[in-house]
């Protein structure tokens, strides 16, 4: 059974840091690229953050870049989201998900054949 659990959202001000978590199990395919994903109300799933299963590269949305870094570590089967910085626009339940490596976009949600169950970030100004 896939399981994606993501941990670490909460409440924060603005110029605050959390840092999320998402321990994934199960996954069919042996090495996988892995992202983050954001939703506010009203508004459409977007990507956040990916990064590939060496570590090597990884990705941002130009909103978020310079305040949150990407990360794995492969031995826990983790990965994990730093914020830094954080604004009122950042509010949103973030996603993490999973894919095969090398497979499709790292940007695109429909790549991602895995996800969580999300995790609350709020931003108070």
């Amino acid at each position: 059974q896939v399981q994606l659990v993501e941990s670490g959202g909460g409440l924060v001000q603005v110029g605050g840091s959390l840092r999320l978590s998402c321990a994934v199990s199960g996954l069919p395919f042996i090495r996988d690229d892995r992202g983050w994903f954001r939703q506010a109300p009203g508004k459409e799933r977007e990507f956040v953050a990916a990064i590939t299963w060496s570590g090597s590269n990884t990705y941002y949305a130009d909103s978020v870049k310079g305040r949150f870094t990407i990360s794995r570590d492969n031995a826990k089967n983790t990965v994990y989201l730093q914020m830094n910085s954080l604004k009122p626009e950042d509010t949103a339940v973030y996603y993490c998900a999973a894919k095969p490596a090398e497979f499709l976009s790292a940007i695109n949600p429909n790549s991602y054949q895995y996800w969580g169950q999300g995790t609350q970030v709020t931003v108070s100004s």
